[in-house]
């Protein structure tokens, strides 16, 4: 099994950034743990940061060959339809996630692009998040 793992905008500043939502992790600690996770669950992972939009889009064009997507748009959650489209016009499944409980926020961050074609939407738990993503999809293999 080879999940695809993206974080988009501003991702790169965890542990330096509101620390109230996003923890005090480092983006390379939180990358380590996924890893971790997935190396528990016997499943291979690839990890892809990127504050382009563009960069993003194109990952997921190239992510035929994965059996899922674990995607934490950042702020592009909220905005991009080229985000969606491109996670329609393939066939790997995704789920969303997010560090912070979107929903306890600002309301512009409650509409997503993304979460009604996401297989699912984990927020609010930090790195659980992403590791509870991969635990899904390691129980679907």
């Amino acid at each position: 099994m080879r999940i695809l793992v993206i974080n988009g905008p501003n991702l790169n500043m965890l542990g330096k950034r509101e620390a109230g939502h996003y923890g005090s992790l480092t983006l390379d600690e939180l990358e380590m743990r996924i890893l971790d996770k997935a190396g528990d669950l016997g499943i291979s992972v690839e990890l892809f940061q990127s504050n382009f939009e563009g960069e993003i889009v194109e990952r997921v064009q190239n992510a035929e060959s994965y059996n899922g997507i674990v995607i934490n748009a950042g702020a592009y959650t909220h905005t991009s339809v080229a985000i969606r489209d491109a996670l329609l016009s393939i066939k790997a499944r995704f789920i969303e996630v997010h560090l912070s409980n979107v929903y306890s926020r600002e309301p512009f961050r409650h509409k997503s692009m993304l979460s009604d074609i996401a297989v699912g939407v984990i927020a609010g738990l930090r790195e659980q998040s992403y590791l509870l993503a991969l635990e899904y999809f390691a129980a679907e293999d």
